[in-house]
């Protein structure tokens, strides 16, 4: 998996990449029927604005790209550390999500095609609402 990360109004250091590396990184494991090199996490982190009241305020946002699919997570948080750590641990769950989605649809689409292989070719189908007396 292709990770871009991109700093705004904050300096990024070396420790602050490698931790965002190691945590997006980690989520490939759950990525494992797609394809590697076409997949892409653009990592977006920084402070909103320079003028909070209390503090300093934290966002990361998480832009993952695969062909067909685009699934997008943000947080913001008093910590950047914490905001990166939530924004993996809701894009686990975005994935695990999308790919429920599709063993559904793959196990549905596999009982159509095994329905329509066990059905007889001289089988005669009725229209609905029609009885049977009809379709004669």
């Amino acid at each position: 998996m292709k990770i871009i990360i991109k700093a705004t109004k904050i300096k990024l250091s070396p420790a602050l990449y490698d931790y965002i590396e190691k945590k997006i990184g980690g989520l490939e494991k759950f990525l494992k029927n797609i394809d590697k090199e076409a997949t892409e996490a653009r990592v977006e982190i920084g402070k909103p604005s320079q003028h909070h009241q209390k503090g300093d305020i934290y966002y990361a946002e998480v832009n993952l790209s695969w062909p067909g699919k685009i699934l997008r997570v943000e947080a913001s948080e008093w910590d950047l550390r914490a905001a990166v750590d939530k924004v993996k641990d809701e894009l686990q769950r975005e994935i695990k999500k999308y790919k429920d989605k599709q063993a559904v649809k793959d196990a549905r689409r596999e009982r159509s095609f095994k329905k329509a292989k066990s059905l007889s070719p001289f089988a005669r189908f009725r229209r609905r609402g029609q009885t049977k007396e009809e379709s004669w």
